[in-house]
């Protein structure tokens, strides 16, 4: 019987190791699955829900009348509003943190996905914020169900 090289017997012994490492975690794996999984199949209560704080800005005068994502054109005494991920025609309360004033606003455009600033308003939308002459004011978003709207 001959012998392995000792390159073949080195290759042999980190194969068998590398198996040996991967049983004991494969249970660990499945149950960090199953886990997330049960996590995402629990629906947020009223008081739960994520409401993200961030920068809002208002649109520009040169996008009046321009098509927004959702094909409308833009009309800047609309309540309308753009943002990154929120489905198009998704009605929000949009509060201004500085004052709480708040306004309802629908989802009918995107925005570049980025941090700051989230969401870009309407200028009618900015007037009753109050920081149509301002640019920008730091804002919560509260997405509305259809009883809320």
């Amino acid at each position: 019987m001959t012998l392995l090289n000792p390159r073949g017997t080195l290759a042999l012994i980190l194969l068998f190791g590398q198996l040996l490492f991967l049983f004991p975690t494969l249970p660990l794996q499945a149950e960090e699955i199953q886990s997330e999984n049960s996590k995402e199949s629990v629906a947020p209560q009223a008081s739960e829900r994520h409401e993200p704080e961030g920068i809002a800005t208002y649109y520009a005068n040169h996008y009046n009348g321009k098509k927004t994502r959702s094909g409308a054109r833009y009309n800047p005494e609309k309540m309308t509003a753009a943002h990154a991920t929120l489905p198009l025609g998704t009605k929000v309360r949009v509060v201004n943190l500085a004052n709480d004033r708040e306004v309802v606003v629908t989802i009918n455009d995107r925005c570049r996905c980025r941090k700051h600033p989230f969401i870009d308003l309407s200028r009618a939308a900015a007037a009753k914020l109050g920081f149509l002459g301002k640019g920008t004011a730091r804002v919560k978003i509260i997405p509305l169900d259809d009883e809320d709207a």
